[in-house]
């Protein structure tokens, strides 16, 4: 059983909403730290290990400057990730960027700051070259099509856009080196949201055998293998966490067994997680505007799938708490939904809850990854506020809501009706 539990205590929350009125995202600083060290404790036996934070989970310079006092790098994919990983003080090889359909400024920047790049598509090689220069680290993208079944979230590798073929992958390393590059990492990403220990072995072993064979038959020896992230969170409370111990002494025994053998038991391993790293240390606080009584029950809140697109674009489960009544029983069957105009704007679909009134505020756990970050403005709704609870029990504003100010700032320009 996973206990969902706040923070904050009632009183203490509803005086941060006098500070800062709902809805917000709110994340909590040690969870963050203490996830962090959970992953990295798991690969101490690695020659080196390095956290490479996926900053598309949550894009917030506080949060990656959190991360990289704790060791951590970013994975990023686009120049906008780029420069919160320069405000943040990350630096080089620190910065992977793994981008796909890539413009050629973001191969410029990413090189300027030193970053490793990690391409997509062989074609890319010359379009970098030719636009940006090479980089003094370079990786490719492996897609191992059905060796990998995938998932709804990530998709099925043979279906997806992402990443070489395995003969695209020698072709693209023996032209890379030919180019002058000399220096090279390996990197795939196939799975997400996944908890299950075997999961994560089999990509490790995917990936050893091919840097094996890159070295046998090309005399390439990489500096360090990229497993990808995909480290899932229990967000129902009857799931159980991925097992970082078991994942990283299983990865330790196929290191050993294949890398070592070939000549490469100094390969470093990295990882991107974002979900792993802050999807459980983030909650949206929304208050409860409406009930509604119709074929259905409704609850209306003043958060829309703007503030958290998930349960409408996957169908994701995401718990729900009601401020003060956790204890309660839970008697009633609702939908939980938001003002957009859109009929899938819905955080809960027939949710067994305590009996909700008006005013009442509702906490939707698990937010901190692909929560705020997938924000969007249809119908002209905003960005709301996001909060850090730092280890020390105060609270910091790392993003302002959005206003009509910001939000109509594109549509003023000379000759604009917008005054």
């Amino acid at each position: 059983m996973n206990e969902k539990n706040f923070p904050l205590s009632r009183e203490q929350t509803l005086a941060l909403i006098e500070r800062y009125p709902t809805p917000f995202h709110i994340y909590d600083e040690a969870k963050i730290r203490t996830n962090f060290r959970r992953l990295r404790d798991a690969f101490t036996w690695a020659p080196s290990f390095r956290e490479h934070f996926a900053v598309k989970a949550l894009p917030n310079p506080r949060i990656v400057q959190i991360l990289h006092e704790e060791g951590a790098g970013t994975d990023c994919s686009s120049i906008a990730e780029l420069i919160i990983s320069e405000a943040a003080g990350v630096t080089g090889e620190e910065i992977m960027l793994t981008s796909n359909d890539t413009p050629y400024d973001e191969f410029q920047k990413a090189i300027a700051l030193g970053a490793v790049i990690n391409l997509d598509d062989l074609s890319h090689l010359d379009y970098m070259a030719k636009n940006a220069g090479l980089p003094k680290v370079l990786s490719f993208r492996y897609n191992p099509g059905d060796l990998i079944e995938g998932n709804d979230i990530i998709g099925k590798p043979m279906e997806a856009k992402y990443g070489l073929t395995r003969p695209q992958m020698f072709e693209a390393y023996r032209r890379a080196r030919e180019m002058g590059v000399q220096r090279f990492g390996l990197h795939t990403m196939v799975i997400s949201a996944e908890r299950r220990t075997e999961a994560f072995l089999l990509t490790a072993r995917i990936m050893f055998e091919l840097a094996a064979e890159l070295k046998e038959r090309l005399g390439i020896h990489i500096e360090f293998i990229n497993l990808g992230g995909g480290f899932g969170i229990p967000y129902r409370p009857e799931e159980s966490p991925v097992d970082y111990a078991a994942v990283g002494t299983g990865i330790e025994l196929l290191y050993h067994e294949i890398m070592c053998p070939a000549g490469l038991g100094d390969v470093g391993i990295r990882t991107e997680s974002g979900r792993a790293m802050t999807g459980d240390a983030g909650w949206l606080v929304s208050a409860v505007l409406h009930e509604k009584d119709t074929y259905k029950h409704y609850i209306g809140l003043d958060s829309c799938m703007a503030n958290l697109m998930r349960p409408a674009l996957y169908g994701a489960y995401h718990h729900i708490t009601v401020l003060g009544k956790e204890s309660a029983p839970a008697d009633h069957v609702y939908d939980v939904t938001g003002s957009l105009c859109e009929n899938n704007d819905k955080f809960a679909i027939d949710r067994v809850l305590p009996k909700i009134d008006i005013g009442d505020i509702l906490i939707i756990h698990d937010t901190g990854a692909h929560g705020s970050a997938m924000g969007f403005n249809y119908n002209g709704k905003l960005w709301c506020a996001e909060l850090l609870l730092r280890t020390d029990g105060s609270v910091e504003l790392i993003r302002r809501a959005q206003t009509l100010d910001d939000y109509f700032a594109t549509l003023k320009y000379e000759g604009s009706l917008m005054k």
